[in-house]
């Protein structure tokens, strides 16, 4: 199927923009790009016509528009998982003092879709709409861990297991072993993985064929989880997952 140049580079443009990111200069994104000013410049003047690109007026930088506010919510709200699952999050959160996620698989990464944010503690790696590296996040380690082990192996043919912190997982051995782990005890964790100081507890949600479509999270600091606290946190998480999974047709008495 042919690639249509134009369209792939105001694409990539949207890409460069992220929370570190959030605003930037007609040069600095011909310089990511790679083009020349005046492709890059009608490459914005088209995403600026059509709100997708917006224009800071006092220092002339570039910024992501609300028209992708407005198409992402669309998406949001047609998202039959989110609804199903929002209720129960905000509880979960409300229970816990926790922030709460939700994640799904897309390509080789996770993406988070909604998120509770807790008193208890500040996530800062978190946002709804940015991806997780699945060997490094308990959600991303929950998603996959219903896969078949040949599943498994085609899933992670050239990952690049990238260490977000000294903690990181970095083989696909060590993320197998996790995995492992996951089918057994049915839930994961992220030990101070993606960001430093802080853990989460993960499990699976699963759809009606039993395979894990999502996944939620809670995250907390390192120096409060003991183990009798994990225990608990890992039991009130499946009850929730678990609840969620039921309202989208997996049925646990056929287990």
């Amino acid at each position: 199927m042919p690639i249509i140049q134009s369209v792939e580079r105001a694409l990539k443009i949207l890409d460069i923009f992220d929370e570190r990111d959030r605003e930037l200069s007609i040069t600095e994104i011909s310089r990511r790009m790679n083009l020349h000013k005046s492709t890059v410049h009608s490459l914005l003047k088209t995403l600026q016509v059509h709100r997708y690109i917006s224009q800071n007026e006092e220092n002339e930088k570039y910024r992501l528009g609300l028209k992708l506010f407005e198409r992402g919510n669309m998406v949001a709200n047609n998202f039959d998982l989110r609804k199903v699952a929002r209720k129960h999050l905000e509880r979960l959160s409300a229970t816990t003092n926790l922030t709460v996620h939700l994640v799904i698989l897309d390509g080789q990464e996770g993406v988070y879709i909604d998120k509770v944010e807790g008193s208890g503690v500040t996530v800062v790696y978190s946002r709804i709409g940015r991806r997780v590296p699945i060997h490094t996040s308990a959600v991303g380690k929950s998603i996959i861990s219903t896969k078949t082990d040949k599943e498994l192996d085609q899933f992670l043919k050239n990952y690049q297991y990238t260490k977000q912190t000294p903690k990181s997982i970095s083989s696909k051995e060590e993320l197998l072993a996790e995995v492992n782990h996951v089918r057994t005890a049915g839930y994961s964790m992220d030990n101070e993985e993606n960001e430093l100081g802080i853990v989460c507890i993960a499990v699976p949600i699963k759809d009606y064929t039993g395979k894990a479509i999502a996944g939620i999270s809670m995250s907390m600091p390192a120096t409060k989880l003991t183990e009798e606290i994990k225990e608990y946190y890992v039991s009130i998480l499946k009850e929730y997952s678990n609840s969620i999974s039921q309202e989208l047709g997996y049925d646990y008495q056929k287990i």
